[in-house]
């Protein structure tokens, strides 16, 4: 949890949930996980009630198309229909444009399962919590951090997630079991998840992943050099412990807070983007509201030129401008 701006001062604090009440990114047991939240809001002396919340991945699917510069949108549900083929009554869907240099509509889709946000939602209620907005985790990574195309290894989480991103935006999602006991020395474990992740995602016809894009390892400890060169021999991409992001205060764990990082700069990114317009963000950033329970897809940013211009969903316009935990 991360209370606080960009560049400014900030107020964290972390805690674990009970045994078998947040299993794999899901929440089993909202009234247990509200009551550990709870505790925490209480240690860090936060006092705001709205929030912004970045959820597993294990909640939702997304993926990002390439689509003829002319498409409608009606193409465009098409499309994601073919790629998603989920059903309407358990899954909501939602996408948006995602600015590119390509001569191809560029489509962010993000579909997830109604219950398991609202088991999300109705935590953060239980905890005395307004949840604003519910992100996916790959969307805030991304935003987060500073390479526009890299691999990010997270070994602080369990089970351990790899993020690949690419034009700045999440293009993999992938996790893994990752025994971190032996201390700094787990480089030989990553080389096979992180192996299938690349060729998955080089096998594509559509991209360009540079040797040159960096792997970065989040976690607490450094890995060791000798397991660094062996990874990046092995994996032919340079491998780097995450880098200290921008503007964040020196005594924040920033692997630890990574994805409220994002969310924190989700917010920042929006209010610049009503000052100077979506053409000139300094990058392409995505991101999802989960909130809604619309089993309709809408498009955000609006293309003003589009029919669906109109279909902004409503809790996250009502978050612009706000100042959110």
């Amino acid at each position: 949890m991360v209370d606080g701006a960009m560049g400014g001062p900030m107020r964290c604090g972390s805690g674990g949930t009970p045994a078998g009440s947040l299993v794999d990114g899901k929440v089993v047991d909202p009234a247990a996980v509200a009551s550990a939240l709870r505790q925490l809001l209480a240690r860090t002396e936060i006092e705001e009630t709205r929030a912004l919340i970045a959820a597993s991945d294990a909640v939702a699917t997304f993926r990002v198309l390439k689509l003829p510069p002319a498409s409608s949108n009606h193409d465009v549900d098409g499309a994601i229909a073919r790629e998603l083929p989920l059903d309407p009554e358990k899954m909501s869907t939602q996408w948006m444009d995602v600015p590119s240099r390509d001569d191809a509509r560029v489509v962010y889709a993000a579909s997830w399962d109604r219950s398991l946000v609202k088991a999300i939602a109705e935590v953060a209620k239980l905890a005395g919590l307004d949840p604003v907005a519910v992100d996916l985790k790959s969307a805030c990574i991304a935003r987060a951090v500073a390479e526009p195309s890299c691999v990010l290894v997270d070994v602080t989480s369990s089970p351990a997630e790899i993020v690949l991103i690419d034009g700045s935006v999440p293009q993999v999602w992938h996790t893994f079991r990752l025994d971190v006991s032996a201390g700094n020395d787990f480089g030989a474990p990553l080389i096979r998840p992180l192996a299938t992740v690349l060729r998955f995602y080089e096998r594509r016809r559509d991209t360009a992943f540079e040797p040159s894009a960096p792997i970065l390892i989040a976690g607490e400890q450094a890995l060791a050099s000798r397991a660094t060169a062996a990874l990046s021999e092995r994996l032919e991409h340079p491998v780097l412990h995450l880098p200290f992001p921008a503007r964040v205060p020196a005594d924040i764990r920033y692997t630890t807070y990574l994805a409220c990082l994002g969310l924190l700069m989700r917010r920042e990114d929006q209010s610049k983007d009503r000052r100077l317009g979506t053409q000139e963000r300094r990058r392409p950033l995505v991101e999802a509201n989960l909130t809604g329970d619309s089993k309709t897809r809408s498009s955000w940013p609006p293309r003003g030129r589009l029919s669906s211009a109109k279909k902004v969903p409503g809790a996250l316009t009502r978050f612009l401008g706000r100042r959110p935990t």
